[in-house]
């Protein structure tokens, strides 16, 4: 019976230990305060047009993927600079509040902290300028400060509104220890093949994909088409978020289109960085390319039912596949 009992006891403690662990993953991004506009539709160049409800949010898309991270399960460390002045401290009480370790966080006491201007029409489509400030001074003496926790992580997640030299250097960082980087191109630039070489999967939109591959993204044969070509310049697995249509899927040599959950969408806002977020938790913890997209498609089909960016991050629990 004692052998019993401690066999039992033995039993619960692993189980408990499993259920309590949780995939690190290290975010190195932006941090910025979205002001938004909504109005019915989006002006042409030239065209002022009155608006509707304004409202403002902590945002960014580097604080964005690390809180969707935090609240899908992931023990997150965000890697940012903020500005010595009040959008930088709230959005450092915001992300303590999401349990991310915000060591390193740094201050820039030159340069503002970052601001996006966002419009976002009826249909839930937006517009969105960003002035990156402080984010632009994220440097590699930055990133060397963080190299312990880079080394620890199980995942780099990262994304292109902080210098690209930065950007780089933290891929290098990261597969210098055999960490997995997943880079999110936004917003869209080109990017050298030596950078993508260290790149275990990108997350690109249409507009990105046609940057990176030439290729206009119209459907599903011009998606196989680009995510092909992109492939070409070394990275073996694609995945092209095509929005209401889903996600196209380049694992190594197999294709897949893989679709979204049908919602009515009211703000389109943040539901990218969802979704990176979100594939990035589902991979951390070993699952399949194609489940892990199956997941983020999952979680972002939640935020487009809601207004604001951060405010629209799902948890965990509400995420049914």
């Amino acid at each position: 019976m004692i052998i019993a009992f401690i066999c039992i006891v033995l039993i619960f403690n692993t189980m408990e230990t499993i259920s309590i662990h949780r995939p690190k993953i290290v975010v190195i991004g932006s941090c910025n305060t979205d002001m938004v506009v909504k109005a019915n539709r989006l002006p042409v160049p030239g065209e002022t047009i009155l608006g509707g409800t304004f409202y403002m949010n902590p945002g960014g898309k580097g604080a964005n993927q690390a809180i969707a991270a935090a609240r899908l399960g992931a023990e997150v460390t965000f890697i940012s600079k903020i500005g010595y002045d009040l959008f930088g401290l709230q959005a450092l009480e915001i992300y303590r509040s999401e349990k991310i370790n915000t060591e390193y966080i740094f201050t820039d006491q030159k340069s503002p902290s970052g601001v996006a201007l966002i419009s976002v029409d009826s249909f839930g489509e937006n517009s969105i300028i960003v002035a990156p400030g402080a984010s632009r001074s994220l440097s590699i003496e930055d990133i060397n400060k963080a190299e312990e926790k880079i080394k620890e992580a199980d995942i780099i997640l990262m994304q292109l509104e902080i210098p690209i030299d930065t950007v780089e250097y933290a891929a290098t960082i990261a597969c210098k220890y055999g960490k997995k980087v997943i880079l999110n191109p936004a917003p869209a630039s080109s990017l050298s093949n030596s950078f993508l070489m260290n790149v275990h999967t990108i997350l690109p939109n249409r507009i990105e994909a046609e940057m990176l591959s030439g290729i206009k993204v119209m459907n599903i044969e011009s998606a196989h088409r680009a995510a092909q070509a992109i492939g070409e310049k070394g990275i073996e697995n694609v995945v092209i978020t095509l929005g209401k249509d889903g996600a196209y899927v380049k694992e190594k040599d197999e294709y897949t289109m893989i679709p979204a959950k049908e919602v009515e969408t009211i703000d389109t806002t943040g539901a990218g960085d969802v979704f990176c977020g979100a594939f990035s938790v589902c991979l951390s913890e070993g699952h399949s390319l194609a489940k892990s997209v199956k997941f983020a498609n999952a979680a972002a089909a939640i935020a487009v039912t809601r207004i604001g960016a951060q405010s629209a991050i799902p948890y965990k629990r509400e995420v049914v596949l």
